[in-house]
């Protein structure tokens, strides 16, 4: 398919180019309102995913010791190649060794109301910058992995008008969207596995995946976990989502030889909760302290990864019987409905929040 610079196809770019066009005539013409998105716990989300890039920003630019602030080799070229195709800004990091943190995608199209995950996207991507590093979105663009994205490809991700076309992407889709040209926005086992091909070394998400409540009937695990028992990454995130069977997670995790580290506090947190109630296996309270446990996990060449789990902080803590009330109720109407798998999680956010 004939594309043009932003990866994207030919009639799908002017027609973005055009919908962009409209929707700002109409918000010209629109008074100002409380938009439905603007509800407390979407902007909780944001914030989440804002003090994640801090961390991880502060971790990739701090070069404390130096070999934090150099990518680790690729085993591609640091050039766009018929795998990985880098943005501009990405191959220009790599090239110079500058700092880069990698950031997921499928927060953008699966995990947040339209308009507010485009805002959010664009609001951690600068975050990243601001903390002097470059910061590296990955997604897959018919066909293609891309690594680091521009704003027309952010904004086609979190178009509603593109949601069936946009497929949650983990490892197990990666050959099937790239042999037939597809698009898909990539999870933390996806971007785990990209990041490191190409040689970055810290991610920053909101919220891993993990085992999910009810998994002696389901078996539901989250890839997420078995791709960080592969791939020597430090992903810096607010633990775990709260949906999840934590302590089984943590299980897991220890299983899949993953080191797991609470920042600043004993407990491994639970997404919009400060504390799961269960402790991390270490607790460690300095970026320097993450940088030079990121250094001896390479020296070792464990090949598994690092969870730096930083809680939110209290001013944006939600009430904890709310959270689990939600979620319960959510549970059963997944179950009622048959809901299972990589659908299971949009929902519950959906339902939820």
């Amino acid at each position: 398919v004939s594309t043009q610079s932003t990866g994207l196809p030919v009639a799908q770019e002017a027609q973005l180019n055009s919908d962009q066009t409209r929707n700002k005539r109409k918000k010209n013409k629109q008074t100002k309102t409380t938009q439905p998105n603007d509800h407390p716990t979407t902007n909780m989300l944001n914030r989440v995913l804002c003090q994640q890039n801090r961390l991880s920003s502060s971790l990739s630019y701090r070069g404390a010791p130096h070999f934090l602030s150099v990518p680790q080799q690729s085993p591609f070229s640091t050039k766009s190649s018929s795998l990985l195709k880098f943005s501009e800004e990405v191959e220009e990091a790599l090239h110079s060794k500058k700092p880069i943190v990698a950031l997921e995608s499928t927060i953008i199209s699966h995990g947040m109301p339209y308009p507010k995950n485009i805002e959010t996207a664009v609001a951690v991507e600068q975050v990243v910058r601001q903390n002097k590093a470059i910061p590296a979105t990955i997604a897959i663009l018919n066909g293609q992995i891309h690594v680091g994205l521009t704003q027309k490809q952010l904004e086609y991700l979190g178009d509603p008008k593109h949601g069936k076309d946009v497929i949650k992407t983990s490892r197990r889709d990666l050959a099937y969207l790239l042999s037939q040209s597809r698009t898909g926005s990539t999870t933390v086992s996806a971007t785990s596995l990209i990041a490191t091909k190409a040689g970055i070394r810290v991610f920053a998400t909101g919220g891993i995946g993990g085992v999910h409540r009810g998994v002696d009937q389901t078996m539901d695990i989250s890839a997420d976990l078995t791709e960080l028992g592969r791939n020597s990454i430090c992903v810096v995130c607010a633990g775990a989502k709260s949906i999840l069977d934590i302590p089984r997670t943590l299980e897991f995790l220890e299983t899949q030889g993953v080191t797991v580290v609470s920042f600043g506090s004993d407990f491994f947190p639970a997404f919009f909760l400060p504390s799961s109630g269960y402790k991390a296996a270490y607790r460690i309270d300095t970026p320097d302290e993450v940088a030079r446990l990121i250094h001896q996990n390479l020296e070792l060449e464990l090949n598994s990864g690092i969870v730096v789990a930083q809680p939110i902080p209290s001013e944006h803590v939600a009430e904890t019987q709310l959270v689990q009330d939600a979620i319960n109720t959510a549970l059963r109407q997944a179950e009622e409905a048959s809901i299972v798998g990589k659908e299971i999680t949009p929902f519950l956010f959906e339902t939820c929040f």
